[in-house]
Order: C-alpha cells, then structure tokens, then sequence
C-alpha cells in the first residue's frame, strides 16, 4: 500500500516546489515575475518571512506542495499549492489541505485566504468543501487570479 507522508520543508527538497508548481502553471497560464521570485529562493521568499512550507512525499518521492504564506500577523495566504500529474488521483491535495488547516488552527492563525482562477474547478470545488467562500478580489497579486477566497478560522 502506497502512504502518502506530508513533511516540513527542508533544504534538500528546495527545488521541489518550484519543479511542481512550474508544472502546471506553465500548462494552464504562464510562471509570473512574482512566482518566479518566491519559488527560485523559497527560504529567503516564504520560509524567512514567517510562512510555512509542506511536501508530500510518496514512494520517496515529492509529488505535491503546499505553503502558508504570511501576509500579516493574523492573515496567511494558501499558494504555491500543486501535485504533480503522474500523482493526481489519491487525494494528495486534500491531505495537503487538510494539513495546512492543522497548521494554521495550531499557529494561532486567523483568517486564511487564496487565489485562485475558476478554470481550475476540481482545486475551487476543494476549497469550497472546506469552507473557503469568496471575497472580493483586488487587480494586482497575480495575474491569471479571478477568483479571491477566504476561511475564517478564528
């Protein structure tokens, strides 16, 4: 039986979450000058600002990501969040998911929010079954978002 194992980021796994998001932001839009940034020094880009990084690893291989990005003391932004697509099909984004929502309720943190585009429905039905509703978006963060999410937590 194949385990899915969700672990912390870690130095040795530095280019997984560029290799991974790369992957299907080059499919459906285009990689923006600002995910270029946070994805080619995810230490310096998420890690030192106080964000969180977190791997899927199955078979010893990492086949999804997710991170919680710090926007302010209280709000953090779900992003950089793919699986790759030999590894689709097993529910890895919603352990990804799940266990982002673990981390954000144990840090105290209070609103969560993401951004997203609707053609991406399968990843905007997930968001929806946890309880993310949609707010206003602002032009400007990413270019390919449409749609702007948010989840209360506390």
């Amino acid at each position: 039986m194949q385990q899915v194992e969700i672990i912390d980021y870690s130095p040795e796994y530095k280019d997984a979450i560029k290799v991974l998001n790369y992957e299907w932001l080059e499919k459906y839009f285009r990689v923006e000058d600002g995910d270029a940034k946070s994805l080619g020094d995810p230490q310096v880009e998420i890690i030192d600002k106080g964000g969180f990084i977190f791997y899927a690893r199955l078979n010893d291989e990492i086949v999804g990501t997710a991170s919680l990005l710090r926007a302010s003391d209280d709000i953090f932004e779900l992003g950089k969040m793919a699986v790759t697509e030999k590894a689709r099909g097993k529910h890895i984004g919603t352990l990804l998911l799940e266990h982002c929502l673990a981390v954000a309720k144990q840090k105290g943190i209070k609103n969560l929010i993401l951004y997203s585009n609707t053609r991406l429905a399968n990843a905007i039905g997930l968001y929806r079954k946890y309880g993310f509703v949609e707010i206003p978006l602002q032009a400007g963060l990413y270019e390919r978002a449409d749609i702007k999410m948010e989840k209360v937590l506390g």
